[in-house]
């Protein structure tokens, strides 16, 4: 089955919710995100987009109303030790929503990391999560939240399990740019990555179907993580930086426990739902980022960017 109008309502807008909203545009009948902050919903709504700021004395009320119309809501928001941040103060209107027919889908954007560290094996749907951190466990319980509300109002619950997130003003060309980037080498260490444009492919695809169930969203070749820094180095024309042993390289507690995971990431089904991948490997992804000149991003692609590549 697929929907042909929706009126969408994203919490917590971002790069990938972005792209997949983009996607779905001409579908929309509405389209309403959250902010965290004043200055970024009067980005949006400059944007033409219908901005909730959470800060704002009306945000719960605004919220509800949201959640009221909305046919697909998109979970884009991370968890935190406090849990999820949207999950408790929304449920009983989802419940309400779905009720009365109008609630359709959600979708929630996780990570493969909650799959934790298979030493270089591999990983699909049907893997039993083992998450190695903290906040891949604060993932799982997110999931586990959101999945069990679909079950019980009988609306499909998509949990998309992104790999590393690479796209315009995010990626190794930024980072050499920058001069950020770092070349570790870790023997056997092995990285599924995904180009947001699939990402936006993907959410897109499951909210029009209304996809029910796990759904790694990844590219086709995992990757050790120095190739893509080369690749990239060797595009722009400039020297790579130097190898780094990964005993000898020094790490932030996340970084850390990111390195701690090896695997390969199965992505049948994600080919079931959308075809063949825009950027199937590291390799189609940078050269297509180099060759178009969209390397940098725009001021949005920057601005949605996580910290780590904002430039």
């Amino acid at each position: 089955m697929t929907d042909a109008t929706l009126d969408l309502l994203v919490l917590g807008w971002g790069y990938s919710a972005r792209h997949g909203a983009a996607r779905l545009a001409p579908r929309l009948r509405s389209l309403v995100a959250t902010a965290r902050a004043r200055d970024k919903a009067d980005r949006l709504r400059a944007a033409g987009i219908d901005a909730i700021d959470l800060s704002a004395d009306d945000a719960e009320a605004r919220l509800i109303q949201a959640v009221d119309r909305a046919s697909h809501v998109l979970v884009s928001a991370g968890p935190s030790a406090a849990g999820d941040p949207f999950f408790d103060r929304l449920a009983p209107s989802l419940r309400a929503s779905a009720a009365a027919g109008r609630l359709r889908w959600i979708g929630y954007l996780s990570t493969v990391g909650v799959y934790g560290n298979a030493d270089g094996g591999f990983v699909d749907e049907t893997t039993t999560p083992e998450p190695a951190s903290e906040r891949t466990r604060w993932r799982i319980a997110a999931e586990s939240l959101w999945a069990r509300l679909g079950t019980e109002i009988g609306v499909p619950v998509a949990i998309l399990r992104l790999a590393g997130i690479y796209g315009p003003g995010r990626n190794a060309f930024v980072n050499l740019d920058r001069g950020t980037a770092r070349r570790v080498i870790k023997p056997g260490q092995m990285f599924n990555r995904i180009h947001v444009e699939d990402i936006g492919r993907a959410i897109a695809a499951a909210a029009e179907a209304r996809f029910d169930g796990v759904l790694n969203v990844s590219d086709d070749e995992p990757a050790p993580p120095q190739l893509p820094i080369e690749l990239a180095a060797r595009l722009m024309g400039v020297a790579p930086p130097p190898e780094i042993p990964y005993d000898e390289a020094e790490f932030t507690p996340m970084a850390r426990s990111f390195w701690g995971e090896s695997k390969r990431v199965g992505n049948a089904r994600l080919h079931a739902l959308i075809g063949d991948l825009g950027h199937p490997t590291y390799r189609q992804g940078l050269t297509d980022l180099w060759e178009s000149g969209g390397w940098a991003g725009d001021a949005e692609d920057r601005e949605d960017a996580s910290p780590k590549f904002r430039r």
